[in-house]
């Protein structure tokens, strides 16, 4: 699904002003199978937009009374055709500003999350908001934002030490705790 209707209505108002709406990430990994050369390294799902030719994890704009983790799992359908689950709360934080090629402007509260397959593994282009999607090894990705780089590692983190990690609050440099 492209632009949700809301959005749209909005836009009618107010044009290309900066409008500022929740957002989820979903990363979805691809663990490591049992038996695996002790080399072997996670995968993760990553589309590349159609908007900007940038290869990202799966995002997505939260619908009005919609939670989170369900826009996560709705938002990774819609764009590959695969069912995951959420399995972990990576972070929040503020992710922008963002201008698009008509020109809208937008700033989003991120939510990102750990997303597991909850079935088939062969993803596919499931909708016009994409050009590519696969499966990159965790140590060979694309180029891509700092910020999705960061959420994939903290994904990877979480899944390899589930009981030490903490959910990162703000996805900027500058706005880390320690």
């Amino acid at each position: 699904m492209a632009t949700p209707d809301y959005v749209l209505k909005l836009r009618e108002k107010i044009g290309n002003d900066e409008l500022f709406m929740p957002g989820v990430t979903a990363v979805v990994i691809r663990d490591v199978p049992e038996g695996a050369p002790i080399t072997a390294v996670p995968e993760v799902l990553l589309v590349k937009r159609a908007d900007n030719e940038q290869w990202t994890p799966i995002t997505g704009i939260v619908d009005p009374g919609e939670e989170p983790h369900l826009a996560a799992v709705r938002e990774v359908k819609e764009e590959t055709g695969l069912d995951v689950q959420v399995e972990a709360l990576l972070g929040v934080g503020a992710a922008g500003p963002v201008t698009y090629p008509n020109g809208d402007q937008a700033r989003y509260m991120d939510t990102a999350m750990r997303c597991s397959l909850a079935g088939d593994d062969t993803p596919r282009v499931a909708d016009d908001e994409n050009l590519e999607v696969g499966w990159f090894s965790i140590m060979q990705m694309p180029p891509m934002s700092p910020r999705f780089r960061l959420v994939i590692g903290d994904a990877v983190a979480q899944l390899r030490r589930p009981e030490g990690f903490k959910p990162r609050m703000g996805f900027q440099k500058r706005d880390r705790q320690r």
